[in-house]
């Protein structure tokens, strides 16, 4: 087995993870305070609105902290000539060997949050499932997608 490529997601990816988490929690948040605010002109009882304050704690930290770091260390990948091996997980690792001959096609996403960090997700479609790797360079996902296609013999039909 002949060894293509060994990667790791982009540092930026972690601060991408982070802005699209505050975003989610400022959501949150927000509610909490329409909670605490109608439950003060309606003399409403305070104890849901301080649990879901609590929780939103929590969640903030993890969301917004440790998981991202997590996220990042954990998360690997590497191409073979004919299997694409993908390590990943938070409490339980998993890895996984997608067999190029399984791949049907290879799809690269970008949203716009991850293009204004020049980030991209590569998404390599099999019968049974999707397996995603986000957080790559521009460049670097496109080049992955080619030899994905290339590996699998998956036409390109955009070009």
């Amino acid at each position: 087995m002949n060894r293509k490529l060994t990667n790791r997601l982009h540092r930026d990816y972690i601060t991408v993870y982070r802005i699209s988490e505050l975003i989610t929690n400022g959501i949150f948040l927000a509610l909490i305070i329409a909670y605490f605010s109608c439950a003060t002109i309606w003399d409403w009882t305070l104890i849901p609105g301080w649990i879901a304050l609590s929780i939103f704690a929590i969640s903030f930290i993890m969301f917004t902290w440790v998981i991202p770091e997590m996220k990042y260390t954990r998360f690997s990948y590497e191409l073979f000539d004919d299997e694409l091996e993908i390590q990943s997980g938070l409490i339980f690792l998993s890895n996984v060997l997608v067999p190029m001959v399984r791949v049907q096609h290879v799809e690269l996403e970008s949203g716009p949050l991850m293009r204004k960090y020049d980030l991209a997700s590569v998404s390599i479609v099999t019968a049974a499932t999707t397996h995603r790797i986000s957080g790559l360079k521009q460049t670097e996902a496109e080049q992955l997608k080619r030899k994905i296609g290339i590996l699998a013999k998956v036409d390109d039909q955009d070009e």
